[in-house]
């Protein structure tokens, strides 16, 4: 009888792990669909995220998923943040926008390092999902259909807003991503950290 000659296993790589210890390191970004009135018809939230402080950055919804709306919406981030060549790291999933041409150039152009999920891995952008979870979750702003784009953005904005400044996020010690990406947080940590230490001491 003809024995089948073992399989090899093949090697694989363990994706280098990413991590920041400051503001404008390192940026997740992703983009969700929004419903709208017309079935199979969507609009495209897109939203980068400071993967240290978890506030968002830049954002904005459009009409269809475009590199060139990314890259238009990088470019601009990194123009406020002041960001230097070789400061920042980008991580995506593999969808089709996150590597098109046009952004890839933008990235070179910028000096920002790319990184990618791998393929078939649904937890290598954990980032972008929760934030998208926390978002839709949000049981005062539920997700409807839209009318239009105007009508979508108008709903977007303070989202935005209250995820930035009034959401206590559990990864990082229950501050707001606005106040952990000014260092505005260490304050805040020292009086609780004093207030449990006297609370402790009764």
């Amino acid at each position: 009888m003809r024995q089948t000659p073992e399989r090899r296993a093949h090697p694989r790589s363990t994706p280098r792990t990413l991590s920041a210890t400051a503001p404008n390191q390192l940026v997740s970004w992703d983009i969700t669909y929004l419903p709208t009135l017309i079935r199979g018809i969507y609009l495209y939230l897109y939203v980068f995220l400071d993967v240290f402080s978890r506030k968002i950055v830049a954002w904005q919804v459009f009409e269809q998923e475009s590199q060139e709306h990314a890259s238009a919406l990088f470019k601009g981030y990194v123009w406020r943040a002041q960001i230097a060549p070789g400061e920042l790291t980008v991580h995506s999933d593999n969808g089709a926008p996150m590597k098109g041409a046009t952004l890839i150039a933008t990235f070179e152009q910028l000096g920002a390092a790319r990184s990618l999920s791998r393929p078939s891995v649904s937890n290598d952008n954990p980032y972008s999902e929760a934030l998208f979870r926390t978002l839709g979750y949000r049981p005062e702003n539920p997700v409807e259909p839209f009318h239009n784009l105007v009508a979508a953005r108008a709903f977007a904005d303070p989202l935005v807003r209250w995820y930035n400044h009034e959401h206590r996020h559990s990864a990082i010690s229950f501050v707001t991503p606005a106040q952990r990406h000014t260092s505005a947080d260490q304050q805040l940590l020292d009086q609780r950290h004093e207030i449990y230490r006297a609370a402790r001491a009764k």
